[in-house]
C-alpha cells in the first residue's frame, strides 16, 4: 500500500502490458449484485451499507481494520473470487496473444500466497515514512490509521525477499519510470 504500484502498473500498461488492478476488481465484486456482495453484507451487517444499499468501503474498512479477525473473514470471501477472475483473465490473454505480458497489480499478492501463480514478481517499495505520507495524502487518513493499515501487510523488507524485480519509488517520478522501463525491457527479453 502506498508504494507506487499503481504508478508502475500504469507505466507498464503504457509500455504495452495488459494490466489488471486487483483492488478495482475487489471493488467490483462488492458492488450491489456482485458475486461477493450478499455474503459480505451477511457477515458484517447492514451498518456497512450507505445510500442505495451499496457497500461503503470506508465503513467496511473501519470494521475490518479495527475488529480482530474481521479482515481474515473479508479476505476469505473476496480472495477466491479475485483469484478465479485473475486465472481466467491470464488464460484469455495467453490464448489471444502469444508473447503478451500480463501484469496483476495487487497489494497483498505475497501474503495470500497467490504470487506463486505468476512467472515473475515485481515489488515496488519505499521507506515506511513515505508510505504513511502517501496514504494520508491519498486517502485522508490520520497517521495512526495509515500506520495501522500498513501494519496489516507484510513488512516491505520481507516482501523484497520474494521479488524478481525491485522498483524503488522513493526518488523522482523520472527515476521510477526509468526503473519500470528497465524491468519492462527485461521481461520483454525473456519472451521467446
Amino acid at each position: 500500500m502506498a508504494t507506487g504500484k499503481s504508478t508502475v502498473g500504469a507505466e507498464l500498461e503504457r509500455l504495452g502490458c495488459h494490466l489488471l488492478k486487483a483492488d478495482e476488481l475487489g471493488h467490483k465484486l462488492l458492488e450491489k449484485g456482485g458475486p461477493c456482495y450478499q455474503e459480505v453484507v451477511n457477515t458484517f451487517g447492514r451498518a456497512i451499507l450507505g445510500q442505495n444499499e451499496n457497500i461503503e468501503r470506508r465503513r467496511l474498512g473501519m470494521v475490518v481494520f479495527n475488529e480482530p479477525g474481521a479482515l481474515d473473514k473479508l479476505n476469505a470471501i473476496i480472495h477466491p473470487a479475485v483469484f478465479a477472475y485473475e486465472e481466467n483473465w491470464l488464460r484469455r490473454i495467453g490464448e489471444a496473444e502469444s508473447g503478451a505480458i500480463a501484469v496483476v497489480e495487487a497489494a497483498i499478492l505475497i501474503e495470500t500466497g497467490n504470487y506463486k501463480h505468476f512467472d515473475q514478481l515485481i515489488v515496488t517499495w519505499c521507506p515506511e515514512a513515505l508510505m504513511v505520507e502517501r496514504a494520508m495524502t491519498r486517502s485522508g487518513w490520520s497517521s495512526d490509521e495509515a500506520r495501522r493499515r500498513i501494519a496489516n501487510q507484510m513488512p516491505i523488507e520481507e516482501k523484497k525477499k520474494f521479488a524478481d524485480y525491485l522498483i524503488d519509488t522513493s526518488g523522482t517520478m523520472e527515476s521510477t519510470l526509468e526503473q519500470t522501463g528497465a524491468v519492462y525491457a527485461a521481461l520483454r527479453s525473456e519472451i521467446v
